[in-house]
């Protein structure tokens, strides 16, 4: 048992822990249900790694070819033909997937009753509905806790190796804008999905058992710092320091890594130093009010969008304008830089409402696997950094117009995932009597191994 003790899963029964055991650490059993849906996991895998590299913009030929499309319909067939002997069903998805399909069935009325451009409303309302076949997709194969440590893997992993190309392309670029297309072609698109992912980096760099894997991960965190950096986003700068506050609070203080913190601090010091001066003359344009200056001007720019955007819900408070369609509405040419404005605008407030609902879910599903004192340490790291991306997404929201954006779905997806693994397992194993009567007490503390008590014997 001393295996299980170092893990932290000494405060469930002998048959219990064997599940835990089997849930978290031990390959599937060949023939399982788990086993017969792994084609569908590939697939799904596959989709995260397209969807996060974006090779088609940097790999001559790519874009000639569908690869999200093959990927994610592959997944999607897989799961059609396993159906039948899949674990989880649709009827067992959870209320943020309905409250997801809400507002993607209340953003189609606000497409085609569209008072700016019902077609291209319509086609980014298609485009952005993607996300739930996402979500039950990673809800229904992500069945187990190694699966959901592979596909964040795929995420991390992927994100590092664009940042480094993103680097390598538009070394004379500046803030990298353009450099990749798609979700990261604006520097603060790019620094926002970099803030995200590095929680789940430091995650994987904590837990690593390996010298050669710890060096990895540190390295793929400094590339994407820099790369942050770089970017000069001003909002991502705050979502950082957000973010990682979280982070170093969950992983330096509660997991007693206090290196960590003074890592950060001469890391930090070191970035402002070296690629952080376009950064700090950005900020200092906001206090000085230098006129002409680019980093002003966009400024007062983002105020006045915002400001605009307020008056479209005024007028269309109910379906909004279509997805989209603020940047031909506000006369700018420019989305309003601020997630919670932008779907209230152009999804209406009950589109607004349903969006919060939505990742309100995944805080509370946070909340309760936070409460839980029987998850191997290294998952609780996992926790804490689906606690610190979220928070990030909250935070960088206020800055940003993330509104369509795949990743904060993404970590909501893997909160239902965790949440609907760990009750399957509560039911297998409150279905099992205790051996021989025994009822094993432990108690233990974050980031600290379990310590046995003396085990007291119950009469029958």
């Amino acid at each position: 048992m001393n295996s299980l003790q170092q893990n932290g899963l000494a405060t469930r029964l002998p048959s219990q822990a064997s599940r835990y055991r089997r849930a978290f650490s031990l390959p599937e059993h060949p023939g399982s249900a788990n086993q017969r849906m792994s084609a569908g996991f590939l697939f799904l895998s596959a989709f995260f790694l397209v969807y996060c590299m974006r090779p088609e913009d940097w790999v001559p030929g790519l874009k000639y070819i569908p690869l999200a499309k093959i990927t994610a319909g592959g997944a999607i067939l897989a799961l059609f033909f396993t159906a039948s002997r899949a674990e989880r069903k649709l009827k067992d998805l959870p209320r943020e997937a309905k409250y997801l399909f809400a507002l993607i069935c209340v953003l189609s009325l606000s497409a085609v009753f569209s008072p700016v451009w019902r077609g291209g409303a319509v086609s980014h309302t298609i485009d952005f509905a993607k996300v739930f076949i996402v979500f039950v997709l990673v809800f229904l194969f992500v069945t187990n806790i190694p699966r959901l440590r592979r596909i964040i893997f795929v995420q991390s992993a992927s994100l590092i190796l664009l940042t480094i190309i993103s680097m390598a392309k538009g070394h004379n670029r500046p803030r990298l804008e353009g450099v990749i297309g798609g979700v990261y072609s604006n520097p603060n698109d790019l620094a926002f999905a970099i803030v995200l992912c590095i929680p789940y980096c430091l995650a994987f760099l904590v837990t690593s058992k390996s010298l050669i894997g710890k060096i990895a991960w540190a390295s793929g965190i400094l590339t994407m710092l820099t790369a942050l950096f770089l970017t000069a986003s001003r909002a991502g700068f705050i979502d950082l320091v957000v973010s990682g506050t979280v982070c170093l609070w969950h992983f330096g203080v509660k997991g007693r890594r206090f290196y960590l913190l003074l890592i950060t601090a001469v890391l930090g010091t070191v970035l402002i130093a070296t690629v952080g001066k376009k950064l700090v003359q950005r900020f200092e344009a906001i206090s000085e009010q230098t006129q002409g200056d680019s980093a002003y001007g966009s400024y007062e720019a983002r105020k006045e969008l915002m400001v605009r955007a307020i008056h479209g819900i005024e007028r269309y408070p109910i379906l909004g304008i279509g997805v989209n369609n603020f940047v031909s509405y506000s006369g700018m040419w420019h989305e309003v830089h601020m997630t919670y404005l932008q779907i209230a605008v152009e999804g209406g407030i009950p589109s607004l409402i349903l969006y919060l609902l939505f990742f309100a879910c995944g805080f509370r599903n946070l909340r309760q696997l936070r409460k839980r004192r029987d998850l191997p340490i290294d998952f609780e790291v996992f926790v804490g950094a689906m606690h610190a991306s979220l928070i990030g997404f909250v935070v960088g929201a206020i800055f940003g117009p993330e509104a369509y954006h795949f990743f904060p779905f993404f970590a909501v997806a893997y909160t239902s995932a965790m949440m609907a693994t760990l009750k399957e397992m509560d039911a297998q194993a409150a279905k099992q009597p205790p051996d021989d009567g025994l009822i094993r007490r432990t108690t233990r503390t974050y980031g600290a191994e379990a310590k046995w008590q003396r085990p007291v014997t119950v009469p029958r």
